[in-house]
């Protein structure tokens, strides 16, 4: 009979190094979510981000970090009581990873942390081989959870088998659409565009995903994008992200999100004139 790891190996195509750390890095993802969940965590906090819908929506990239977000705001949230629980998950598959908390600025709503562990030493783990990886490489897991959420957002639950069955509270498809479409609207990307928020509006659309407007309003409201006292619906919504297309250098985000996609060849069509179009198909939640 598998292991537990090799059951949760089996789905992936890991014939490159690249292709097994990815997959590690996923696995290790779901080993934490299973953590949390056992330790109540989601009685007061819910999922949301790249990763929440590439494990339990089907998006066809990798994603690298675990965001979460209380369900009622709470300053006096303390991340660290469940590191614990996490470890102790993480061991008792042979995965040995700390937790390290990240100090932020005082005022800030958001709490973070990361996991850490030898990739090495994971590989021979996990894939009992000892590839060429540098001694010192860490893989390294970022989780933030935001302690005053933007409102109306809403939610579901979700169930996983691996590697123990275990249930998740995470945002509801047209609030983590929301929050994807904030993301693309108002990221502060700097010199590193975020390709991967692009790919992820393309696969939301493709999959006919209806936006929870007033979660986006909140959010835009919270960013200073928004006052109270403006209009904002569809029309509002698609002038926001055209207004944003006219901006983006599109080489450099096909540059960021290439190492996550296996078919490259669909990011050939991205220039401003096709995010535009595509913007059309925009849809409220009813």
């Amino acid at each position: 009979m598998q292991t537990v790891l090799e059951q949760m190996l089996s789905k992936y195509k890991t014939d490159t190094v690249d292709e097994k750390k990815n997959a590690l890095k996923e696995i290790v993802q779901e080993v934490a979510l299973c953590g949390l969940s056992r330790a109540g965590f989601f009685k007061e906090a819910a999922f949301y981000g790249g990763t929440a819908l590439r494990i339990f929506y089907g998006l066809d990239r990798f994603s690298e970090d675990l965001d979460f977000s209380l369900i009622k705001p709470n300053e006096n949230f303390e991340l660290k009581r469940y590191f614990s629980s996490l470890e102790k998950e993480l061991a008792s598959l042979g995965l040995q990873f700390s937790i390290e908390e990240k100090q932020k600025a005082q005022d800030s709503a958001i709490k973070s942390a990361f996991l850490k562990g030898n990739t090495k030493e994971h590989i021979l783990i996990v894939y009992g081989s000892n590839l060429n990886i540098n001694a010192n490489e860490v893989i390294k897991i970022k989780f933030e959870i935001d302690t005053e959420p933007p409102a109306f957002a809403t939610f579901e639950n979700k169930y996983r088998l691996l590697p123990s069955p275990y249930q998740v509270k995470l945002y509801d498809t047209p609030s983590l659409f929301a929050g994807k479409l904030h993301a693309v609207i108002c990221r502060s990307w700097k010199n590193r565009i975020k390709g991967r928020d692009l790919y992820d509006y393309v696969f939301y659309l493709a999959h006919n995903a209806s936006v929870n407007l007033a979660h986006l309003r909140a959010r835009l409201e919270d960013s200073g994008m928004l006052n109270k006292e403006n209009t904002f619906g569809l029309d509002e919504l698609k002038s926001m992200l055209n207004n944003r297309f006219e901006t983006i250098d599109f080489e450099q985000a096909k540059q960021d999100v290439s190492p996550f996609i296996t078919d490259k060849s669909q990011l050939e069509l991205w220039n401003k004139e096709f995010f535009k179009d595509i913007t059309q198909n925009i849809r409220l939640r009813e």
